[in-house]
């Protein structure tokens, strides 16, 4: 990959997805120059793989540099809409983990700060972005594989580990909510996979089930979203047993007039080695489709977006949006007893 004109910086290392944020980056050729990350725990390991960057000890460094496109972040997620904020007031696009924000009142000032300084504020949903499987179910869809997609069924379950967990992740001002955060992604999926540019919130429900030593952790959530001519449902949860060997058995299944897919993303628990895998059920028959292989076309698109001014990677209203139906399912959520 030549290298792109496109330089970038990284501002809070709290989430391991910021690996695979910067590794897309450097990927499409943008070059990672600075970092910044007070707690030598989190920075230690990503500056052992990534050496080129250069630590710095103020992020003031950071946004002031002019030499700088993008700053990307998987900082605490409460205070990732602040730094956005923050990013783009200085004349920069910001890359950020999901949630990205965790409030609506956080989204409604990130959308006019976006609008005023015309910088992008863009999330990487990994669960579509980084994943060969879903990459493959969207090349299938737009061909037509499986006619129009009339429902979506995401499920996000997740390991706990509370081994690694610090004290934010069961705070809930800190980390917004268990749909906020993870059901964001299905929310991106629905939205990408159906086609919608609107949907609606129907219902949904959060509850803590089985974790009453840390009250303010939700660990289970799901909520039933509709579009014109389309439904999806979602379920998001901290229940993946150890014994899985992966972190989550993360699926997703569309449905469409002319047949279905089911993606297993990251295990098949039939016991095909690796992830990615996807079956695809037509009027012809039943197959498997392996995705290890398939390319993943975000890193290069999102940087040419950078330097072109465009929107091929995503639309500033397709990510905004994705974060809309988020928020508004965790603040209409009923708690189940």
């Amino acid at each position: 990959m030549p290298k792109s004109p496109v330089r970038f910086a990284a501002i809070g290392l709290n989430h391991y997805h910021i690996h695979g944020m910067t590794d897309a980056l450097k990927a499409a050729g943008a070059t990672l120059v600075s970092v910044y990350e007070p707690e030598d725990e989190l920075a230690a390991p990503y500056m052992a793989k990534h050496p080129e960057a250069k630590r710095v000890d103020d992020k003031r460094t950071i946004l002031e540099d002019k030499n700088l496109q993008v700053v990307a972040s998987a900082a605490i997620s409460d205070e990732r809409a602040a730094l956005g904020i923050e990013v783009m007031r200085h004349g920069k696009d910001f890359f950020v983990d999901k949630p990205g924000m965790i409030t609506l009142d956080q989204l409604a000032e990130v959308r006019k700060v976006q609008k005023e300084t015309g910088r992008k504020y863009i999330i990487c949903f990994s669960e579509r972005l980084e994943q060969r499987a879903t990459v493959k179910a969207g090349e299938l869809v737009k061909a037509g594989a499986i006619g129009r997609v009339i429902q979506t069924i995401g499920l996000g379950p997740h390991q706990h580990r509370p081994h690694l967990r610090k004290p934010w992740f069961y705070q809930r001002a800190r980390y917004g909510g268990i749909l906020c955060d993870i059901a964001s992604h299905q929310m991106d999926q629905f939205l990408f996979f159906t086609g919608s540019a609107r949907a609606e919130v129907v219902a949904s429900q959060i509850a803590n089930r089985n974790h009453p030593q840390h009250p303010e952790l939700e660990d289970f959530g799901d909520v039933l979203l509709r579009a014109p001519g389309a439904s999806g449902y979602v379920r998001v949860d901290w229940f993946t047993p150890d014994g899985l060997g992966t972190w989550g058995d993360g699926r997703l299944t569309l449905l469409g007039t002319e047949g279905y897919i089911e993606l297993r993303k990251y295990i098949d628990i039939t016991g095909r080695p690796g992830a990615n895998h996807l079956f695809l059920v037509d009027g012809k028959g039943a197959r498997y489709i392996n995705c290890e292989n398939v390319a993943l076309p975000f890193g290069p698109q999102f940087v040419a977006d950078i330097v072109d001014r465009t929107e091929t990677a995503m639309s500033q209203e397709h990510c905004f949006h994705a974060c809309e139906l988020a928020l508004t399912a965790q603040a209409k959520a009923t708690r189940l007893s």
